[in-house]
């Protein structure tokens, strides 16, 4: 699952249906993307997507975060 298609997606409808998410950023990755000629490097595309869901549809956390609050 890529970033920007699967977690991006699946946050979104979970969210939009009342679950609260938890997305761990470093446990997903996605691929070089390209738009009118121009390419987009993979870090850059995670982190776009990464603090979108941030922002509300979900909380990112890392995977060293994630385990800690347990």
């Amino acid at each position: 699952m890529q970033t920007h298609m699967c977690v991006d997606s699946t946050t979104r409808a979970a969210k939009d249906l009342g679950f609260n998410c938890v997305v761990i950023g470093d446990a997903c990755a996605t691929k070089d993307l390209e738009i009118n000629g121009v390419k987009v490097k993979a870090v850059d595309v995670q982190t776009a997507f990464l603090s979108a869901l941030n922002y509300f549809y979900s909380t990112v956390m890392t995977t060293e975060q994630y385990l800690k609050q347990k």
